[in-house]
């Protein structure tokens, strides 16, 4: 089991240039990568991307790519750029009857009108971001690793702490028909003290609402479903595929059957186990929204 959250580096170097991606991770429903390139290096990008994507399979996955050329660097000018200026002064000075020729000072210094100039990316380069970007995720997957182990002891902790609780509500809930019974009985009992009549009462009918109620309030299915639930959240928890929506779906199904047993009696031993196992299926629920 892996962790959504987790943080990658990765260096390569060439004889004209350093390479360092950085790749951090947290979590997300679904896959979503941005990655941070300079222009020159969008053809890298779709090739990246498919490297990412081979590796993870959800987070939100931020990737920076610098590259430092350590080499010359050679420029170029930007033509239309400056053709449009001098047209310009030129424009200025005949309409304003204006004297005086450019300076070359004031055009060097206009914005972008000297730029990098854009080679090809030669497979050098090319191969050495590839590298570093593979490094860096191995730097990643390890920290996800690490995190998702720290993260299954936890849900296991959680799975221990909500078996704890079934043996208490299985004991209450076998009596419960009979408190039901005496519930009963003691109500009617009370409704005929008040009563000016002697009234018999007739046992099999109360045999007949007190089973009806109990039937009502019976919660061994729900029980039984609880630990099937947790029998396959373990079973989950060792896989070493991509887990994470799988535990979504399960936490809901734990926690439906948890507020149907607290729903179904009004028995205080069960209604509290049945908060404890509510409280703890919340933390798992926080815990596995990391899950990958």
């Amino acid at each position: 089991m892996k962790s959504m959250t987790g943080f990658g580096h990765g260096q390569a170097a060439g004889e004209n240039f350093n390479v360092a991606v950085e790749i951090k991770t947290v979590n997300n429903r679904f896959l979503d990568v941005s990655l941070r390139l300079a222009n020159e290096f969008q053809t890298l990008e779709t090739q990246l991307k498919r490297l990412i994507t081979s590796r993870l399979s959800r987070g939100r996955i931020d990737v920076y790519v610098n590259v430092e050329q350590t080499g010359d660097i050679a420029y170029e000018l930007n033509r239309p750029l400056i053709s449009g200026y001098l047209s310009a002064l030129r424009e200025m000075q005949t309409d304003f009857s204006l004297s005086g020729e450019p300076d070359l000072n004031v055009i060097a210094r206009l914005p972008n009108v000297l730029q990098a100039k854009k080679d090809d990316i030669n497979q050098n380069l090319a191969e050495a971001i590839e590298k570093a970007c593979q490094d860096a995720l191995e730097e990643l997957e390890k920290m996800r690793e690490t995190e998702g182990e720290t993260l299954q002891t936890e849900l296991e902790t959680r799975l221990s702490a909500i078996e704890i609780q079934l043996p208490k509500i299985e004991t209450e809930s076998e009596s419960v028909a009979e408190e039901y019974r005496q519930r009963l009985n003691k109500r009617i009992e009370n409704l005929l003290s008040k009563s000016e009549t002697q009234i018999e009462l007739d046992q099999a009918r109360l045999a007949q609402e007190v089973a009806y109620l109990a039937d009502k309030s019976d919660i061994s299915e729900e029980i039984s479903r609880l630990k099937s639930h947790l029998e396959q959240f373990r079973t989950i928890l060792s896989q070493e595929t991509e887990v994470g929506k799988k535990l979504d779906f399960l936490t809901q199904e734990l926690n439906r059957e948890a507020n149907t047993i607290s729903s179904k009696t009004n028995n205080l031993v069960v209604k509290e186990s049945a908060l404890v196992i509510k409280a703890e299926i919340e933390k798992i629920r926080e815990q596995i929204q990391n899950v990958e």
